[in-house]
């Protein structure tokens, strides 16, 4: 359950826009809104109604500054498909379990910066 927090944390962050933590420092106007990658591409189309420009690019440069393209490319598919995520967190597979250890930071990070 800890390690699905974050996943938990950062689609309740897209799914809600502004409304993370209110004690959170927020630095988007820093963050550039069309910071353009996978993660900002699959937020842009995902269902969520709080999707936006500078809440996509927001999550896309947190994911710039702290996982590598493979990483986006494999956190971005959760959008489209959960259950992926929940398989890989659950996974003893070192490689998934190191994953999972970026992209928990990753969430926080995006949490605290764009919520």
């Amino acid at each position: 359950m800890n390690k699905l927090l974050p996943f938990l944390a950062l689609t309740t962050l897209v799914s809600c826009g502004s409304n993370g933590y209110k004690s959170a420092p927020r630095y988007t106007a820093a963050i550039p809104a069309a910071t353009s990658g996978p993660i900002s591409r699959a937020c842009l189309v995902s269902d969520r109604k709080a999707r936006s420009r500078q809440l996509c690019g927001c999550i896309q440069a947190v994911a710039d500054m702290t996982l590598s393209k493979p990483d986006q490319s494999l956190a971005a598919s959760f959008y489209g498909n959960p259950q992926k995520a929940q398989d890989i967190r659950q996974s003893s597979a070192a490689g998934h379990e190191r994953f999972w250890a970026k992209y928990s930071e990753y969430a926080d990070t995006a949490e605290q910066i764009c919520g």
